[in-house]
């Protein structure tokens, strides 16, 4: 247990982050390492901006709508000012839009985050959240049209990237196919930051920048890319947090009295509901990743896995074979969940997303463990979060044997998710509701 004046300290501490990382109307992850605004690390930073400036945290998820591609897309990266020397910069990405952007998504938690402040914030919010939710709609139904045009049920990605865990053992397979004989050399900046042993490896950007070169050379034409691109992965994380922010789209638009998001939200969900059921593994027992271009579904399973828990209600055999297995997986760390599996050969704990925990996925699945019946296991992962925020500050993650910090310092969406949710102040806030 963190004694008070520990508490007190990290509680300043974050939001000494998270104003030091204000750039005045968003918020850049950490400085140096990533010094744009990225869509995801955004919509989560805003929580816990809220528990000190609600202005703020609105703000910052206006300014992400506000780079809302004409068709819908919200893009992972909007490249507010110029940055010199960083890789992969608008010159590779090449989006033609105004302000420059990546041509890629990322997870869409953006409604879930809204949802979480109209709730959490006290006020009427309507001037400011009927906008966003007209926004919000238009970004999923892109995912659908875009992402999933056969209507299967499952929204695929077309680069690692856009599932927001870069590196992820699943992708191996699916990239070892992709040539990347046309990429040429470059210059990365992360592996000058950062301890290369914590970062990809070169060979893995080789086929992150073939990548982008594809979708660069089709002028990221989305009916290209879903008919050609060598890269087409459909995955529990990304699948499990589109349903959950289609559900949180409904309530919100219920809410605000928008009838027409709630019909065209409730049927996306329903479709999304029903596929999800393809990326279940009877051999990992558990979600897993499906390659769609070879129709190929992987039988290891990753932090995703547990966030169909997150996406919706789970069944009541499957979802105890979540809790057994997230328990085996306990006995194997000593800090929990690490984002792959900690039995796996492929398992490396402090190499990004091969192995480390990260605070935000922690609040997502204890989200749904609360949801389904296992508080006792929420509060395990808070618990988790919180030491090793004790014991190594606010980096990007940690190392589930050892407890040491990896990635960027200072960063935000570690401080947000100590201010919202794994601080002893945070569960007082809640108790006090």
């Amino acid at each position: 247990m963190i004694n008070p004046e520990t508490t007190a300290r990290l509680d300043t501490k974050a939001q000494q982050i998270l104003r030091a990382n204000d750039k005045g109307g968003y918020t850049v992850p950490t400085k140096g390492l990533y010094p744009f605004q990225w869509n995801w690390d955004s919509a989560l930073t805003a929580l816990g901006i809220a528990c000190f400036d609600a202005d703020r945290a609105w703000r910052e998820i206006e300014t992400l709508l506000f780079a809302q591609w004409d068709n819908g897309m919200i893009p992972h990266i909007v490249f507010w000012q110029h940055q010199e020397g960083y890789f992969p910069g608008p010159g590779e990405w090449q989006s033609g839009r105004t302000p420059p952007t990546s041509g890629i998504t990322q997870p869409p938690v953006a409604a879930t985050i809204v949802r979480q402040l109209a709730n959490f914030l006290p006020g009427d919010h309507s001037i400011r959240v009927t906008p966003m939710l007209h926004a919000l709609d238009r970004w999923h139904q892109w995912f659908a049209d875009a992402r999933d045009p056969d209507g299967r049920g499952v929204v695929a990605i077309m680069h690692p990237w856009e599932s927001g865990r870069d590196n992820l053992p699943d992708w191996d397979a699916p990239l070892a196919h992709i040539d990347t004989s046309h990429v040429g050399a470059f210059m990365r900046r992360d592996t000058q930051l950062v301890n290369a042993a914590e970062r990809p490896r070169n060979h893995d950007y080789d086929h992150y920048m073939a990548l982008v070169q594809f979708g660069r050379n089709c002028q990221w034409d989305v009916k290209t890319i879903a008919e050609k691109c060598p890269f087409w992965v459909a995955e529990p994380g990304m699948n499990a947090i589109l349903r959950r922010a289609e559900r949180d789209l409904v309530a919100l638009a219920m809410q605000f009295n928008l009838p027409g998001i709630v019909t065209r939200a409730t049927h996306r969900l329903a479709r999304l509901d029903h596929g999800f059921n393809q990326l279940w593994s009877d051999i990992a027992k558990g979600y897993t990743t499906l390659d769609l271009r070879n129709n190929k579904l992987e039988h290891r399973l990753s932090s995703g896995s547990w966030l169909s828990i997150y996406g919706g209600p789970e069944n009541e055999k499957r979802a105890e074979i979540h809790f057994s297995t997230l328990n085996r997986w306990r006995q194997k760390i000593r800090f929990a969940l690490p984002s792959f599996d900690p039995g796996d050969p492929a398992f490396d704990d402090i190499r990004y997303w091969r192995g480390p925990v990260w605070a935000m996925i922690n609040w997502m699945i204890a989200t749904g463990l609360t949801e389904h019946g296992r508080p006792d296991m929420a509060d395990q992962l808070a618990d988790d979060t919180a030491a090793l925020i004790n014991q190594s500050a606010f980096r990007e993650y940690f190392s589930p044997v050892t407890g040491k910090g990896g990635g960027g310092k200072d960063f935000s969406w570690t401080a947000a998710m100590w201010l919202y949710w794994a601080s002893p102040s945070a569960h007082q806030k809640t108790e006090t509701q």
